[in-house]
């Protein structure tokens, strides 16, 4: 392994603290960081999956607790989104492909989480919800990451309620269409991953997470969540863009 197993660590330990004060799981970022290790590329978006699934856990039951999470307005999102989540895990992407595909859609994302007026809140339709959690949801299985990295944005930018919420929100959607992409990773290729490397990342994001939660409910304000999360976006995008068509 090129990166030394301890700071893989302590790496995936500030990732998951950053990316849950601002409602994400990191998968964009723990993939960026395994794209320097000489683990299988199937491998390591199963590895980003499980600790995105460890991070957004925590996130969803301290936002729930806390009253920012709410299933009647969020479950359009995810109706759609499940299905077409594991229809895209069953594809085959080559890593090349993935990250340019990934670098483009994270920086245009970044742009907009950082300069955006949120203004006032407004309702999306139903089918709108709909259709942006199927289409976010089949985009995500396809490159291997729970989809709040482009969800996020199209919330901030539809103005579909406060920043918290859309954090809260954001998490659920990243947990369960990291579930469902994982399973249809798995149907897809089996699991090939070593459960001694993974399960001290898995420790890592777990506890690195639920202090970015509890930060960001506590302490961090609205408008720092979107510019924290517009910011990780656009370190992430410029570093896969250099990697995979400068380098």
């Amino acid at each position: 392994m090129s990166i030394p197993f301890i700071v893989l660590i302590i790496t995936f330990f500030v990732i998951a603290l950053l990316y849950a004060s601002a409602g994400f799981g990191g998968g964009s970022s723990y993939l960026a960081v395994f794209a320097m290790s000489p683990f299988a590329f199937t491998d390591i978006r199963m590895m980003a999956l499980s600790c995105n699934i460890m991070v957004v856990s925590g996130s969803v039951y301290w936002f729930y607790k806390h009253g920012l999470l709410d299933l009647n307005k969020v479950w359009p999102l995810v109706l759609v989104s499940i299905p077409f989540a594991f229809i895209g895990g069953l594809f085959d992407l080559s890593q090349e492909l993935f990250y340019i595909l990934l670098g483009f859609t994270l920086l245009i994302a970044s742009f907009f989480m950082i300069g955006i007026d949120l203004g006032k809140t407004r309702t999306l339709s139903t089918v709108s919800n709909l259709g942006i959690g199927g289409g976010i949801g089949f985009l995500a299985g396809l490159v291997g990451i729970g989809g709040g990295i482009f969800l996020s944005p199209v919330l901030h930018l539809s103005k579909w309620a406060k920043p918290k919420v859309i954090a809260a929100s954001t998490s659920f959607f990243i947990l369960v269409n990291s579930v469902a992409g994982i399973l249809g990773q798995w149907y897809s290729n089996g699991w090939g991953v070593d459960i001694k490397i993974l399960a001290p990342l898995l420790f890592a994001v777990l506890i690195g997470g639920q202090i970015g939660s509890l930060y960001s409910i506590e302490k961090m304000q609205a408008i720092m969540v979107k510019r924290v999360a517009g910011i990780l976006i656009l370190f992430v995008s410029l570093r896969i863009l250099y990697k995979y068509l400068i380098l």
